[in-house]
């Protein structure tokens, strides 16, 4: 389908705007042809990868969906039920960590998750955004990164760039805009720096999620 906003036959032949009504090429054209081509075909699988999220309570199935659409995750990881994604290819998860109920992925860049993380419900982890000084809101797209034994508590909202270091502690409801220390113990919004975890030979195991989840 191509929208006919978009399209303008006239006595010159056929025309391709853009979405602001500016006249392209047939080269710009079908590059925007092909990016819509894929956009398509991405939702389609976001859409069949959500269905078995959502609806599936057998990890091991849902496991297989996830590996097959591209997320990578390693030995005793979990990823329980309702994880929405956008972009599965750009994402990492480590061994024995474990991502809560509705939390949401984001791989448009890179999203590495460590090892024996702790991912709690309604987490939402963003690496795209709009960029608000640019005239077309353009996107911009900063990897995330999760060092080992991080916890992030429920509805922590992570932006994009960020990094938090090993054995971090995200409280609930936090928004993260910059990076984390070590061992640091953060929460508010914006996340800022309000206390030290004492701890820090960390060694432990998250082990096996609940069957259903």
């Amino acid at each position: 389908m191509i929208y006919k906003e978009n399209l303008k036959i006239s006595s010159q032949g056929v025309i391709f705007t853009d979405k602001y009504g500016k006249k392209l090429t047939s080269t710009q054209a079908s590059k925007k042809i092909l990016a819509r081509i894929c956009n398509w075909y991405l939702d389609l699988k976001l859409f069949l990868v959500h269905l078995v999220s959502l609806h599936i309570p057998f990890y091991s199935i849902r496991k297989v969906v996830f590996t097959i659409s591209g997320v990578k995750v390693g030995h005793g990881s979990t990823i329980h039920m309702g994880c929405k994604f956008f972009e599965p290819r750009g994402i990492t998860i480590g061994e024995d960590s474990k991502i809560g109920e509705n939390a949401f992925l984001d791989g448009r860049s890179q999203l590495t998750v460590g090892n024996h993380v702790d991912i709690a419900s309604q987490v939402l982890i963003y690496n795209s955004e709009h960029n608000i000084e640019d005239h077309q809101f353009s996107a911009t797209n900063e990897p995330v990164k999760i060092g080992d034994y991080v916890f992030i508590g429920p509805r922590v909202i992570i932006l994009p760039g960020v990094e938090i270091g090993k054995g971090a502690i995200v409280a609930a409801g936090a928004v993260v805009t910059k990076n984390i220390p070590n061992f640091a113990i953060v929460g508010g919004v914006p996340a800022k720096i309000i206390g030290e975890r004492g701890l820090k030979d960390l060694n432990y195991k998250l082990g096996r999620a609940r069957l259903f989840q």
